[in-house]
């Protein structure tokens, strides 16, 4: 991926990775449209930055998506980055008998969101000059937290998919996959405070530099999603899972005091 220069499409980029990193680009030369649901944030997060665009779309109406991406092709055709960033996460109960509506949501944002997009971008992304497709997946595609389990299925869906894509995609589409470890957001309630977060802006930063390298990776990993993308390769998939699992409850019980 170019080091600047690029016109990135950013979904969910109204708030937290989406915002920061769509920051990031904006200021190292990058044009950057961020696209989301609320015109509000996308608003906020533009401000005073006249190289970001802002577009309403909500990845979970199918009916709008092939709309929208008509719209971005005509208004900006030197679009060469998409960066398939919007998703949700709710915990679940899997004990009991529930309402699966978080479920399908969840699917629908997380999984379908981003093939629908990137096949109505196919067309115009394969003819550009410095074409790359990101994905932001996340460390547990690779160890699950439980208590998230479809959000947990979902990106590991999106890994997977990412490998295809990557694979079918050579020397036509670079294709990049960022796996973030539990980022200080408003992804879930309470994580923008939750100890042992990566803070937001150190994690910006650190992707960042990243996306300067030449080549660019093909896995965008900061330190700290190390233990999570590694365990299975080091063979310490089970203790990882426990470790994970206790973890994660305890940070959630000490943000909730």
């Amino acid at each position: 991926m170019k080091t600047t220069g690029n016109t990135i499409l950013m979904t969910g980029g109204g708030s937290g990775i989406g915002e920061a990193l769509a920051h990031r680009f904006h200021d190292r030369g990058d044009s950057v449209i961020i696209a989301g649901r609320r015109q509000d944030a996308l608003d906020r997060a533009a401000a005073g930055r006249d190289r970001i665009h802002t577009v309403l779309l909500d990845v979970e109406d199918v009916g709008a998506v092939d709309a929208f991406a008509e719209r971005i092709v005509r208004d900006f055709p030197a679009l060469n980055v998409l960066f398939n960033n919007a998703g949700i996460m709710k915990f679940e109960d899997l004990t009991q008998r529930r309402d699966l509506a978080d479920a399908e949501a969840t699917l629908a944002i997380n999984i379908l969101g981003p093939i629908r997009l990137t096949n109505a971008l196919i067309d115009h992304l394969t003819h550009v000059p410095d074409a790359a497709i990101v994905n932001v997946t996340s460390g547990l595609a690779f160890v699950p937290l439980v208590a998230a389990p479809t959000y947990s299925a979902s990106k590991a869906a999106i890994h997977s998919y990412t490998v295809s894509l990557r694979t079918q995609l050579a020397g036509k589409v670079e294709i990049i996959e960022l796996a973030p470890p539990g980022v200080r957001t408003d992804l879930t309630p309470g994580q923008a405070n939750r100890p042992g977060y990566m803070p937001l802006e150190a994690f910006a930063d650190a992707v960042a530099a990243q996306f300067a390298l030449q080549p660019t990776p093909s896995e965008i990993l900061v330190d700290e999603v190390q233990f999570l993308r590694q365990a299975e390769r080091e063979g310490r998939f089970d203790t990882t899972l426990k470790t994970l699992t206790e973890r994660a409850a305890q940070q959630r019980e000490a943000g909730n005091r």
